[in-house]
């Protein structure tokens, strides 16, 4: 008996019990519905804070001075970076290059003194896709050009300095030599993310007006941020640049997750998780269609001794069972993609919010997390479980049908 009649064959044989093949079904559809959904709110989840940290720290690539890392400082600025922006800007992965000059400041008042994160950003060359933080901008209005005369403040760092639109602010800061300098800029506008440690620890300030102050050059910053197309292209980027910039003494040229550290970190905890619940779901998908297979063939042990003893080969019946397992593994992923369809399109495109459980928002190593789940999986995650549950399927048959192979006919027949 060739391939295409023992297929027909076991296709047949899976229905002849229609109830334990549509539990095994059911089994493998709540599976791959499980794996799909976990799986495409952590891609989601963790590629939504992995924007909103390029959005608001350094881009999904960073250059910066090689010893910034280590001690954040306005003195560790870089020089010339026109030609190296001009290469980035030229890559075909990157949508945007902006400049930005980032340090530690202090801001003061007729009323206290307070730390903060300074940025200096050029207002020409931001916009929401590149700084998150403009469409928190509650009060008051951006800055008209890189060398306004304002200052934005997060919400909590404007109410801890007790000012507001309109009112003064000294800001103190270490310049290239070492020596500290003073401005002096008005409020234009209050910024409210929803993290504390944003709202809390955040000031912009037009870029040239600080270069100005900290003695910088026309070309000179401390960062430049580029942002790509997809943020799993970062490392590639990151590469290229390199390899066009020998002088690695000049400046570090480094990926979000060299980056950000603590938000590498929680990612790679959280990936794992999924992973080994993934695991979990997979052998007790395996375990199901073993039973399923194994209760099968034992059932039609005097079957399988006839088929020998009219000619069937011992190779046939392993085939033959295979077949089995191949049909359920088919049939299951099919019901699965059927199952899995409506949900994953509805929290594709709507989500779920949940803004009543944490409020405005949560926040990871610093990076809010918007309230609203989104399941959106990525191509390789996808056919990574397909396979994964095909293997586990296949792999579930190989005993049931060793079995199967192995009858001898004159014990079988004689089963009642």
């Amino acid at each position: 008996m060739h391939g295409p009649r023992l297929s027909t064959l076991a296709w047949r044989n899976i229905w002849r019990n229609r109830r334990r093949t549509l539990i095994t079904l059911f089994s493998i559809a709540f599976g791959v519905f499980l794996a799909v959904m976990f799986t495409g709110i952590g891609d989601s989840t963790y590629g939504q804070m992995i924007d909103h940290s390029a959005r608001l720290g350094g881009g999904h690539v960073v250059v910066q001075h090689p010893e910034y890392a280590e001690t954040p400082s306005l003195k560790r600025s870089l020089q010339d970076t026109d030609a190296l922006r001009a290469r980035a800007e030229a890559d075909p992965d990157v949508t945007r290059v902006v400049p930005r000059v980032s340090g530690a400041a202090m801001l003061s008042t007729s009323t206290g003194s307070v730390g903060a994160m300074l940025l200096g950003i050029d207002p020409k060359a931001e916009d929401r896709d590149t700084l998150g933080i403009i469409d928190a901008l509650s009060e008051g209005e951006f800055f008209a050009d890189a060398d306004d005369k304002g200052i934005i403040l997060g919400s909590t760092l404007a109410e801890n300095l007790g000012v507001k639109l309109g009112k003064k602010v000294v800001f103190t800061v270490t310049d290239k030599h070492g020596e500290i300098s003073s401005g002096l800029a008005r409020v234009k506008g209050i910024v409210n993310t929803g993290s504390p440690t944003i709202d809390g620890g955040i000031c912009l300030l037009p870029i040239d007006s600080l270069r100005r102050i900290l003695a910088y050059d026309a070309d000179e910053l401390t960062q430049l941020a580029v942002f790509v197309d997809g943020h799993r292209n970062s490392a590639a980027v990151a590469g290229r640049l390199r390899e066009g910039h020998p002088e690695k003494e000049s400046a570090a040229i480094l990926t979000w997750d060299e980056a950000q550290p603590d938000l590498a970190g929680f990612i790679s905890m959280k990936t794992s998780s999924t992973m080994i619940l993934e695991l979990i779901i997979t052998v007790l998908i395996a375990a199901g269609i073993f039973n399923t297979l194994f209760v099968s063939v034992m059932e039609r042990l005097r079957e399988f001794g006839i088929m020998a003893a009219i000619g069937f080969s011992s190779g046939q019946l392993f085939a033959l069972v295979l077949w089995e397992s191949l049909w359920l593994a088919l049939c299951g992923l099919l019901a699965g993609v059927l199952v899995t369809a409506y949900p994953y399109y509805y929290l594709n495109t709507t989500g779920l919010d949940y803004s009543q459980m944490v409020g405005s928002g949560a926040e990871v190593a610093g990076v809010s997390m918007e309230p609203i789940l989104y399941v959106e999986l990525y191509g390789p995650n996808a056919i990574f479980i397909a396979l994964a549950i095909f293997i586990a399927t296949m792999s579930a048959g190989l005993y049931p049908a060793w079995r199967a192979g192995r009858i001898a006919p004159v014990e079988t027949i004689r089963i009642v």
